[in-house]
C-alpha cells in the first residue's frame, strides 16, 4: 500500500494532523445548529466515542494495537495522578501568566482576541459557560490526542522524545497561526504550551494528564481572553505604568508555576 510506503515521521504528522482537526470541528458545527443544550449532549457523546475509538476501540480490527500505540493507552497509579493534577494546574497557571505578562510589555489587542468568539447568541451565563467548559474539552481532548498521541508517539518511537515534542510542538504552533489572536508575541506562549504538552505526555506515558491541563487552561481561554464572559484584561503596559508590583508579581507567578511543573513532570517520569 501506498500509505504504508510512506516513511512513519510523515505519517505521524498526517495522521495527527487528521485525528485532531476533523474531530475538533465537530464541536462548532454542533453548537451552531442545534444550540447550547443539545449540542452539549451531542458533543459528550461524540467525545466519549472519539476516545474510545483513538484509543483502540471498534473498527477495524488489524489497527487496533496500532490506535492503542498512539493514544499511549495504559492506567495510571495513584502517585502519577496525584503528580498528574498537579502539572496540569501549573502548566495552566504558566501559560496565563505568560500571557498577563506578554501583554504588560505590549498592549492587549482586544479586538483580535474577541475576533470569532463570539457567544453573544447564547441566550444565558450558565449556558454559556456549558459552551465554554465543552469548548476547552472539546480542544484539548482532541488536538492532545492528535499531537502528543497519534503524532508524537510514532516519531518518539523512531527518532526519540527531543525530535518527537519539537515537531509535534512546531506543527501545533503552525496550527494556531490562522487565528486572529496569534500575534508575535503569542507565537512563542503557543510553542511552549506544545513544547510542555508534548513533554508531559512522554514523562507520563499517557495522554490523559495532558488533556486535563489543556482542558483547565483553555476553559480559561475561553472565558476572559476570548469571550469576556469572566471579565477583561485591562493592564496597562509598564511602558505607561512602570514595573510595579503587579508586573513583579506576575514574573513571580510564571517562574514559580513553570519550576513546579517541572518538578512535578520529573517525577512523574520516575515513578
Amino acid at each position: 500500500m501506498f500509505w504504508s510506503r510512506l516513511p512513519v515521521s510523515l505519517r505521524a504528522i498526517i495522521s495527527g494532523l487528521l485525528i485532531a482537526l476533523v474531530a475538533a470541528n465537530v464541536w462548532p458545527v454542533l453548537l451552531l445548529k442545534l444550540g447550547v443544550p443539545l449540542a452539549a449532549i451531542a458533543e459528550v457523546i461524540f467525545l466519549s466515542l472519539y476516545i474510545w475509538w483513538a484509543a483502540g476501540g471498534g473498527p477495524p480490527r488489524t489497527a487496533q494495537d496500532s490506535r492503542a500505540f498512539a493514544f499511549r493507552r495504559g492506567s495510571l497509579s495513584t502517585m502519577q495522578w496525584r503528580w498528574s493534577i498537579v502539572v496540569a494546574l501549573f502548566f495552566a497557571i504558566t501559560i496565563h501568566a505568560a500571557i498577563v505578562l506578554l501583554f504588560r510589555f505590549v498592549p492587549f489587542p482586544k479586538e483580535a482576541f474577541r475576533h470569532g468568539y463570539d457567544f453573544s447568541f447564547i441566550p444565558s451565563l450558565p449556558l454559556k459557560w456549558l459552551a465554554v467548559v465543552l469548548s476547552a474539552a472539546s480542544a484539548g481532548i482532541c488536538e492532545e490526542t492528535g499531537f502528543r498521541g497519534y503524532m508524537q508517539r510514532p516519531i518518539e518511537q523512531r527518532h526519540g522524545a527531543p525530535i518527537a515534542i519539537l515537531v509535534s510542538s512546531l506543527f501545533f504552533m503552525l496550527l494556531h497561526l490562522n487565528k486572529t489572536w496569534a500575534t508575535l508575541g503569542m507565537v512563542p506562549i503557543v510553542f511552549l504550551a506544545g513544547v510542555l504538552l508534548g513533554l508531559l505526555a512522554w514523562s507520563a506515558r499517557s495522554l490523559i494528564p495532558g488533556m486535563i491541563g489543556h482542558i483547565i487552561m483553555d476553559i480559561g481561554l475561553f472565558a476572559y481572553w476570548w469571550t469576556g464572559i469572566a471579565g477583561d484584561f485591562t493592564a496597562r503596559p509598564i511602558s505607561e505604568t512602570g514595573v510595579d508590583l503587579l508586573f513583579v508579581a506576575g514574573c513571580a507567578v510564571f517562574i514559580a508555576s513553570l519550576l513546579i511543573m517541572l518538578h512535578a513532570i520529573a517525577r512523574l517520569r520516575r515513578n
